[in-house]
């Protein structure tokens, strides 16, 4: 599992493409699981819910409920730059940072300030998003935002709503981020605001309407190269032909059908909605599946930390997954991971989404096998082979 962090902002020859190039780091979730605090989350989750049922109402929340924000990149927002380390996650939709009146969790943030930009205009409006685990509010405001750090290469996005946040909740003080960049699309966005990504979209400041991921395997050692994102046109440097092209049964996560999970003796051919997420670490499936491929995989369920354990060096063959007519399938090296301590964990969770919405996230062990190209003009993910180096 790891957390990738935006280094550096450059340009393809074509000046409409841009790329984030990525390194790793390890997940929030990890360093939990290793300091042996994962238990007590747990329970603050279980207690939050208790006290507001409604907290899985929203569906944003979901896909960021599990500790995991996986890709950290450098944006700019305002004139002159002012800059921020956010989430880039296909997950959600709304760009947020805070602002100079969130006090409370917020001591170690960059903040904006709105009075410095010649090119803030006041929206006013305010907004709130309630996350799994808590939740961030404020008000919206419109100013250009860049994609990539000061100094480099950036993608500008003139005119792009964005929120201020004066309130954030205990569960983002300590990460390594000022905020959220979301990158799915506008019908998933709180208040129907137009998220970053989509405006460059309308605004034709990209070769094509669609960005691609590819993660390399991980290393060893934190701050390693992890992987690039592609804005713009299909990453043919790092992924190989594409095999096949899926249509989104819904534009708001990047959510599509597969037809089957296969993992050794066990297998499940039923069709069920899934969704590609660059912010979650693991797969997460229903109860039943996952512990069926678990058990084929000769995996052991640790119920105190929600975890299935594995031995280091079980190769029990690929864990397949069927879409469309396809069968992709992902290699032990991608499903069976290190926690830090030398004890190795099979990469997939239980997960429900309470009778709506996908039944599976297709996190990090699918994307490091396959580049996942979000196609967003003609609403439809693609999957191309990872030419891992």
């Amino acid at each position: 599992m790891k957390t990738l962090i935006l280094l550096a902002l450059v340009g393809f020859a074509a000046a409409a493409v841009h790329q984030h190039k990525l390194i790793w780091r390890q997940s929030k979730k990890m360093d939990m699981i290793r300091d042996g605090e994962y238990p007590a989350y747990l329970e603050y989750q279980r207690n939050l819910r208790t006290v507001n049922p409604n907290v899985l109402a929203n569906l944003p929340q979901n896909v960021n409920d599990f500790g995991d924000y996986e890709y950290l990149g450098n944006i700019t927002i305002g004139t002159p730059d002012q800059s921020f380390i956010v989430v880039l996650d296909t997950g959600s939709s709304n760009l947020w940072v805070p602002g100079p009146t969130c006090k409370a969790n917020c001591q170690t943030k960059s903040k904006f300030t709105s009075t410095a930009s010649s090119t803030f205009v006041k929206n006013g409006k305010s907004w709130t998003i309630q996350y799994g685990s808590g939740d961030a509010r404020g008000i919206l405001g419109v100013d250009t935002v860049r994609f990539g750090a000061k100094g480099e290469a950036q993608l500008a996005v003139p005119s792009t709503t964005f929120g201020i946040a004066s309130h954030i909740s205990s569960d983002f003080k300590s990460d390594a981020t000022d905020g959220i960049l979301g990158l799915a699309f506008t019908s998933l966005a709180v208040d129907g605001v137009v998220p970053p990504l989509i405006n460059a979209i309308n605004q034709n400041l990209l070769d094509q309407p669609l960005f691609t991921v590819w993660l390399e395997h991980r290393g060893s050692l934190n701050n390693v190269g992890g992987g690039v994102f592609t804005y713009g046109a299909v990453d043919t440097t790092n992924c190989g032909p594409v095999t096949a092209y899926q249509p989104l049964s819904s534009a708001t996560y990047y959510q599509f059908k597969a037809n089957g999970f296969k993992l050794g003796s066990y297998s499940n051919t039923k069709s069920v909605e899934v969704i590609s997420d660059t912010g979650t670490s693991f797969l997460g499936g229903p109860s039943a599946v996952v512990a069926g491929l678990a058990k084929a995989a000769g995996a052991t369920y640790d119920d105190f930390n929600q975890i299935y354990n594995i031995d280091c060096k079980a190769n029990p063959g690929t864990l397949d997954i069927t879409i469309g007519s396809n069968v992709y399938s992902i290699q032990p090296v991608n499903y069976i991971v290190d926690d830090g301590t030398g004890n190795c964990l099979f990469a997939a969770f239980p997960f429900d989404f309470g009778g709506f919405g996908p039944s599976w996230i297709l996190g990090d062990p699918f994307i490091r096998q396959y580049c996942n190209i979000y196609d967003i003009g003609n609403t439809r993910i693609g999957f191309a082979p990872s030419l891992q180096k």
